[in-house]
């Protein structure tokens, strides 16, 4: 009896332990993740999301962003947006740092936030409190359907959201 109550210990203990394992690997998520790193001049910006796919769903009715809702522009942990100077996006000034990376989508006008609080899941803990910048984005009908979640960046500061058929679009710059 001592031997089956030690075997069956044994093996729940092992169970847990594997199934623990598997969740640390983020690569086996539905949602894998995802990083983009990019010198925009003498600046590095690393953006850290996870990749969503439409799946059939329809962008704000099934899927996010939905209409005033602010979304972590990504899934799983909120997205991360981390620069090591400096930096001017569309024009304003953004502090070297790591932001939590939102969007609002508000009729037709987009908005990307920059907020202190990057370390979150999705965006419940977000608080408007806590921006340190917002600017418009430029959203437009894409080239072609983006199925997951995609960023793009290139070295003259081209940021680019591709979303099902949405490419969402922002300059950034260094700070001189």
């Amino acid at each position: 009896m001592k031997k089956l109550l030690t075997l069956s210990l044994l093996s729940i203990l092992l169970f847990a332990s594997l199934n623990s394992a598997a969740q640390k690997d983020k690569s086996k998520r539905p949602s894998p993740p995802a990083t983009v790193a990019q010198k925009v001049g003498e600046s590095t910006i690393t953006i850290t999301y996870s990749q969503p796919s439409v799946k059939g769903r329809t962008i704000g009715a099934d899927l996010e962003p939905m209409q005033g809702k602010v979304w972590r522009a990504g899934a799983n942990e909120a997205t991360v947006f981390e620069t090591d100077k400096d930096i001017m996006v569309e024009g304003k000034i953004l502090p070297k740092g790591k932001y939590g990376f939102f969007i609002l989508v508000q009729d037709d006008t987009w908005t990307i936030i920059f907020n202190k609080t990057w370390e979150q899941w999705g965006a419940f803990k977000y608080s408007a409190a806590d921006d340190v910048l917002r600017v418009p984005a430029i959203a437009k009908k894409g080239a072609n359907f983006s199925e997951m979640l995609t960023y793009t960046l290139d070295a003259a500061g081209h940021l680019n959201i591709l979303w099902g058929d949405k490419d969402i679009s922002a300059q950034i710059q260094e700070k001189k």
